[in-house]
């Protein structure tokens, strides 16, 4: 069994800053994929970023480029997701998941989830 915590969200103004964390159980962690999904209300959940299992590569939706980081610390079984310059539209709640795939933006591709966490900017 997989269990993913996520936590780091809040409220920020837009042009802000916040770190998502999402640590993981499992012994398996380092041989994982890992993405970060987001869905806002009345919305689908959709694709952010994914990290393959040792980092070195990664995928980003077009809408974070340049401005959201994932990366992880296989060491502490974690993976991060940096969010600069945030704008209204990030709004969401924010979820990480497990994949054997790489790369992999589609919901079904993935087997474990977090409880999500909020992150709200506003305006």
């Amino acid at each position: 069994q997989v269990q993913l915590v996520e936590s780091g969200g809040g409220l920020v103004q837009a042009g802000g800053s916040l770190r998502l964390s999402c640590a993981a159980s499992g012994r398996s962690f380092r041989t994982w994929s890992m993405g970060w999904f987001r869905q806002a209300p009345g919305k689908e959940r959709y694709f952010v970023a994914a990290i393959n299992w040792n980092g070195g590569s990664t995928d980003y939706a077009d809408s974070v480029k340049g401005r959201f980081t994932i990366s992880r610390d296989n060491a502490k079984n974690t993976v991060y997701l940096r969010m600069n310059t945030l704008k209204p539209e990030d709004t969401a709640v924010y979820y990480c998941a497990t994949t054997r795939f790489y790369p992999a933006t589609e919901t079904s591709k993935y087997n474990y989830w977090g409880q999500g966490t909020q992150v709200t900017v506003s305006s």
